[in-house]
């Protein structure tokens, strides 16, 4: 930019580059043109000019638009205050809520009070959504009270803030009451209320409200679909989103699908997430592909579906660090180890890895053993990649000792931790003390466990098994005793099987299918086809409710044994049988880690049924084909 010779030519200047910072912040574009201008500002002389006032009002602007709302500040804070109006002063505080920083929005909004500053609408809009980054009621409460003294009551754009902070902290009846009293609603009050009743009032109190809507927008109609999907009424989802398209001609941008997609990967909805692909390659344009892509990735890695993701990825025209996260932590998921380690010198040179790929790499060494190498890329978070430790790294650091039996070295990592370990941590080490029969660490760290949640059943029945494990059956039957009496009960096993669009669900001895007659019969014909295989039930570490008086006798050994084989995983993997045809693979979700008497028993069932029965528990994958699993026995 050639600046003027003269001062005649310098509102004309002026005019110009206000225009251009006018443009950068309603485009909330790139910060590196609104530095550079200000730098030639600075430079030229410019910004110490009669002018430079104008200018710097507009330099707040661009910049709390552009994701530099600390430059903003600092350029607010040199005009004088008879220069700045309530719309400067709001344009910084949106600029705080926007980039995350709510706090320093609030205590911009405290200062205007104590200045004087006229409030209008839209500064109640940044109060409100600051509250809401926030969490705090106390917030909104305030400044409801302060919108109806002030004139603003009808303003729908503050009502609807205030509905949306309201809702965010959880306070649906306050909400309502806002949509009661507003004289005039706009589809976006609507929407904002639907979203507050389908967090607190269920799928079917927001159904009648979305019926009820008088006009529908995409983010309605998408708030509905996520709902049902989220509950498991995929069917009803999908119709839905036929409606949305097809009767009401609705077109579904990136932001849309990626919000489907991710309600398709929460409940494992593989059967939509693969139409919502088929209608992104037709509609999708460039500038959306990367976040839908990687959306996908992960959406069919977490589904089961490796192959399909890893060719996804493969298909990216342009990947960012999302994307290779998504695709390195599918991989550490399914126990795909070699292909990730491969993989990761060649995600350095397209991006930089952040703690989320480390804890990604450290996952994988954790399933596969890899101590050596998982100490390796411990060692080098900061050294080499500038990433500062964080829990998540520590968390599977311990692991990999833990599983290696190295629990001493483990217990010193969390020695060595800046902060204090969570149950994360501490329930990773009690894992492998169960696994490796260490009574008197598993102790140790189970009172420290009941410290940070001591409702946390697991980690009891951890320790009753390792009890168990270890030949103490009298101890075992008496801590269980005293969970019963206490009234704390073990988290049941559900398993999820995906058939025709439709899930059913199963726990341990379910009586409850439509189909469960010819279910038993499935899976009488199963077991007896396993033992001919060699398969024994392992009873070991298995509880039985009937009589925990520690006495073995002949009847509680058959109980244990008839218990163990109505395991969740089984009978879903039978109903899978029943239901589809040959060779066809099966997808089973559970939410716990799957027993040992399963893993075996399923390794048999892939070789003798010719079948690959795809696991995901509440750690990882397991890929179950002729006889043998994906995990190697090390889980």
């Amino acid at each position: 930019m050639i600046w003027p010779a003269n001062c005649s030519q310098a509102p004309s200047l002026v005019r110009r580059c206000r225009a251009f910072l006018r443009l950068c912040a309603r485009q909330a574009a790139s910060v590196e043109p609104v530095k550079k201008l200000h730098a030639h500002l600075i430079t030229s002389g410019m910004a110490s000019s009669s002018h430079s006032n104008f200018l710097r009002n507009a330099l707040v602007h661009a910049y709390a638009a552009s994701a530099c709302p600390h430059s903003a500040r600092k350029v607010f804070d040199e005009i004088p205050h008879s220069h700045k109006d309530s719309v400067d002063w709001t344009a910084l505080m949106g600029g705080f809520v926007r980039h995350g920083m709510p706090a320093e929005a609030l205590r911009l909004f405290l200062r205007m009070r104590e200045v004087q500053v006229g409030l209008d609408d839209l500064t109640l809009v940044c109060l409100f959504n600051a509250g809401a980054r926030l969490g705090d009621s106390g917030i909104e409460a305030q400044g409801h009270g302060l919108m109806g003294k002030m004139g603003f009551g009808c303003s729908v754009k503050g009502c609807n803030a205030l509905m949306d902070a309201y809702v965010k902290c959880g306070l649906i009846g306050e909400a309502r009451r806002v949509f009661d009293e507003m004289g005039e609603r706009s589809v976006v009050s609507y929407t904002v209320i639907l979203g507050g009743v389908v967090r607190s009032e269920g799928v079917s109190n927001a159904r009648a409200m979305f019926d009820a809507m008088p006009e529908r927008n995409e983010t309605a109609w998408t708030t509905m679909i996520v709902a049902y999907e989220e509950n498991g009424c995929t069917m009803e989802s999908f119709n839905l989103l036929a409606g949305m398209i097809f009767d009401f001609g609705m077109k579904l941008n990136h932001i849309t699908l990626c919000s489907l997609l991710s309600a398709c990967t929460q409940s494992l909805d593989v059967m939509m997430g693969k139409w919502l692909h088929a209608y992104a390659v037709k509609h999708v344009a460039a500038d959306g592909r990367v976040m839908v892509d990687t959306a996908l990735v992960d959406m069919y890695a977490k589904c089961g579906r490796l192959a399909t993701a890893v060719s996804v990825f493969h298909q990216m025209p342009v990947r960012n660090v999302v994307s290779w996260n998504a695709m390195l932590s599918g991989l550490a998921m399914h126990g795909e180890v070699k292909t990730l380690l491969d993989m990761f010198p060649r995600m350095v040179h397209d991006a930089r890895p952040d703690d989320i790929t480390l804890t990604a790499l450290l996952s994988a060494c954790s399933h596969a053993g890899l101590v050596d190498q998982g100490y390796r890329y411990f060692r080098s978070l900061e050294s080499e990649f500038a990433i500062r430790p964080k829990m998540e790294h520590y968390a599977c650091m311990v692991d990999i000792l833990g599983r290696a039996g190295r629990l001493e070295e483990a217990e010193a990592v969390i020695k060595e931790m800046p902060f204090r370990p969570n149950e994360f941590v501490l329930g990773s080490l009690l894992g492998s003390c169960s696994v490796r029969g260490n009574l008197q660490l598993g102790q140790r760290l189970l009172e420290e466990l009941t410290e940070i949640d001591p409702h946390n059943t697991e980690y009891h029945v951890l320790l009753a098994n390792l009890h168990s494990s270890t030949g103490r059956q009298d101890n075992a039957s008496k801590l269980r005793r005293a969970l019963r009496k206490r009234g704390v009960r073990k988290i049941p096993g559900v398993s999820s099987i995906q058939i025709d669009g439709q899930f059913h669900r199963f726990t341990a001895g379910d009586k409850t299918h439509p189909e469960t007659h010819t279910l038993y019969k499935k899976l009488d014909e199963v077991i007896g086809k396993l033992r001919l295989a060699g398969y024994v039930p392992n009873t070991v570490a298995q509880a039985f409710r009937g009589n925990d008086n520690g006495e073995g006798d002949a009847t509680q050994d058959e109980e244990k044994e008839q218990a163990l084989l109505y395991h969740s995983e089984k009978l879903a993997v039978c109903f899978g049988l029943m239901r589809t045809g040959a060779g066809v693979p099966l997808y089973i979700f559970k939410n716990l880690r799957i027993c040992l008497d399963c893993h075996s028993a399923l390794k048999i069932m892939s070789s003798l049924y010719s079948r690959e029965i795809v696991v995901r528990d509440r750690f990882r994958f397991h890929s179950f084909k002729r006889g043998s699993c994906s995990c190697s026995d090390y889980w």
